[in-house]
């Protein structure tokens, strides 16, 4: 879950756009969003794709980068 909080959050940075503005985008609440990128929540598909809808890309990708950053951190930390 953390790699994927921080795709999101990277994403939504590289758009210029605000938790409000995503959270707006994607039709989902502010702080569900606040809490995706604290990996405090684990959303479900349809909100993965709603997610993925607002930050302007196809969900495989979205979860393809996710998954690419989480072999990141794994291996620093090995």
């Amino acid at each position: 879950m953390q790699a994927f909080a921080m795709e999101v959050k990277a994403r939504r940075g590289e758009l210029g756009i605000s938790q409000e503005e995503l959270a707006h985008r994607a039709d989902v609440n502010r702080t569900f969003v606040a809490k995706v990128e604290l990996a405090q929540n684990q959303p479900s598909l349809t909100v993965l794709y709603k997610l993925s809808t607002g930050l302007e890309v196809e969900l495989p990708e979205l979860l393809r980068l996710a998954l690419l950053r989480y072999m990141r951190l794994k291996k620093t930390k090995a």
